[in-house]
């Protein structure tokens, strides 16, 4: 049955490695066997996240690249199939989120996270979806957000672009099977250095235990099974699927 979930001979590009839930899914995807392309645009980040990979006898090489640059992705994924002749695991991880009231936002502030979050995720999926659609395989996983199912105030780019990559992941599952699944992984709020101030604020850790069943955070480590049951075999029959892992909170009314 573990075999099922065994990524043993894959290639899995992992975008947003250098830091937070990108780095711990690609030391998740390698401790399951692959060899991950640790994606990202900061040279010395992308070193301490594969060489904490190596330290635990995982195979994983640092690869330069900007989601935000259609240059960087069509010349980065025709390099690494070069390199390593196929991708069999695409984790669109990187994203970024700007906070402010929709009244102070400029455009140019609204459109940087759309094109990091959405745009960029869509690009890397036609590039590497076309190889993956040649070769009959291959596994595409979304991480998201629950404000793909929510909206929140001061964050009106990061919900416009989570909620578009709900539908960019069905589209990708209606045109790209039925020999290369999509998905997406809806994370609830998860303990990572990039929302430190929301931890350390009393009032919103109160109201997150008492909006989440587990009455806790997550953490990067809850996020391991859902990833390897969509970018594994274990997941062959699932596609479109926006899986929420949240420890409950967008099912109460709180």
């Amino acid at each position: 049955m573990a075999d099922l979930f065994s990524l043993k001979n894959r290639i899995a590009l992992v975008t947003g490695a250098s830091r937070g839930l990108g780095r711990d899914m690609a030391a998740c995807l390698a401790g399951a066997g692959a060899t991950v392309l640790c994606a990202g645009r900061v040279a010395k980040d992308l070193d301490a996240t594969v060489k904490a990979i190596k330290r635990k006898k995982g195979k994983a090489e640092a690869v330069i690249l900007d989601v935000t640059d259609e240059a960087s992705i069509q010349s980065g994924v025709r390099a690494l199939l070069r390199r390593h002749r196929r991708i069999d695991v695409l984790v669109n991880n990187a994203g970024v989120i700007h906070r402010s009231n929709i009244v102070d936002t400029a455009t140019p502030d609204y459109r940087k996270v759309i094109e990091t979050d959405l745009i960029g995720p869509f690009a890397l999926a036609r590039e590497v979806g076309r190889h993956m659609l040649a070769r009959e395989y291959g596994r595409i996983v979304n991480i998201s957000s629950i404000m793909a199912v929510l909206g929140r105030g001061s964050v009106a780019g990061y919900v416009s672009a989570k909620h578009g990559m709900t539908g960019l992941t069905k589209n990708l599952a209606a045109e790209f099977g039925p020999h290369v699944t999509a998905n997406a992984i809806a994370p609830g709020y998860i303990r990572t250095e990039l929302n430190v101030p929301l931890q350390q604020d009393k009032k919103f850790c109160a109201m997150l235990e008492q909006r989440t069943a587990a009455s806790r955070w997550g953490t990067p480590a809850d996020l391991r099974g859902a990833l390897l049951l969509l970018a594994s075999d274990a997941g062959a029959y699932i596609t479109g699927h926006t899986l929420v892992v949240d420890g409950g909170m967008t099912t109460i009314l709180a």
